[in-house]
């Protein structure tokens, strides 16, 4: 009987701990992970059954929100709103992992890579630190940047595997890095409200292989958008007409690689002809158009 009891008492515990994990990977946001993103609404026409959205949560907060391939083990894209910084890296930290992604797990938000043999339990749901051991070409690429984050804690959070995609280095060091400063100086300068970002990926096949087995995509190209409705209406006329919003791709590739400045809407119509989005596909709820005056920039 005792040991009935037991039995039905570690059954009940075990499916408590899933509900905890499923808390936080869910159809969903919460309300508190909604506010990384601009009127609280995720891009849409992005839907697959591979596709899980994971809020970011580090410390005991959320940090930011990521659409997550359990399939392709990279991130479609990450969300997060933009904070003013002088653009010094978080060094420190330990390469992280997202428990909510795994069935065995009891940790709600993102831990440190543990010892030995034990990331083989989730492994199948997302990349590990092995995927990225022996790639001589590529690098671990942030999609939301630790430079675009004030805050230690914001900062410490990027580095979560979830957040990273496989860049060439010439690329990720050279025009992304790039793109990356200037997106924060332009932020900063002009950027009197919250800017809010998504940076993501599109893919065509080309992989990681470990144990010849295909283990991480490599993304074809990255992409990043930002909405800012609130802005310096007296700035430069050539920094003016990026805002509200504005939007830049890059060929991922070593090769004269370079990044391209557009309109959102001009990003959209190019993501429609180069991935698999629905035709109803929009980065920012109602194009970025302030709910105050209703102005349509692009």
């Amino acid at each position: 009987m005792v040991s009935c009891v037991i039995a039905r008492a570690q059954a009940l515990a075990w499916v408590l701990v899933l509900v905890m994990v499923e808390a936080e990977v869910q159809e969903n946001y919460s309300p508190a992970c909604r506010e990384f993103m601009y009127m609280g609404t995720p891009p849409l026409g992005l839907e697959d059954k591979a596709l899980q959205k994971i809020c970011q949560r580090y410390n005991g907060k959320p940090r930011f929100v990521t659409l997550y391939d359990t399939f392709d083990h990279i991130p479609v894209y990450s969300a997060y709103t933009f904070k003013r910084s002088d653009g010094t890296k978080k060094v420190d930290v330990p390469w992280m992992y997202e428990p909510q992604l795994s069935t065995v797990s009891d940790f709600g938000e993102m831990q440190p890579f543990p010892q030995g043999d034990l990331h083989r339990s989730f492994e199948d749901a997302q990349a590990v630190l092995e995927d990225y051991s022996n790639t001589v070409n590529f690098e671990r690429g942030h999609l939301n940047p630790d430079e675009h984050q004030s805050d230690p804690n914001d900062k410490a959070a990027t580095y979560t595997l979830t957040n990273v995609v496989p860049q060439v280095r010439e690329f990720n060091i050279g025009p992304w890095k790039t793109h990356e400063h200037t997106i924060r100086r332009r932020l900063n300068n002009y950027c009197r409200g919250t800017a809010y970002m998504v940076t993501g990926v599109t893919t065509s096949g080309n992989m990681i292989r470990r144990h010849n087995i295909d283990r991480v995509a490599v993304p074809t190209y990255l992409w990043s958008a930002y909405c800012c409705i609130d802005y310096d209406r007296n700035a430069p006329f050539e920094e003016r007409t990026k805002f509200p919003a504005y939007a830049a791709h890059g060929l991922n590739e070593k090769e004269r690689p370079e990044v391209l400045e557009m309109s959102v809407q001009q990003l959209e119509n190019f993501l429609k002809s180069v991935t698999f989005v629905d035709k109803t596909f929009q980065i920012f709820y109602d194009n970025c158009v302030s709910p105050d005056n209703g102005l349509h920039m692009t």
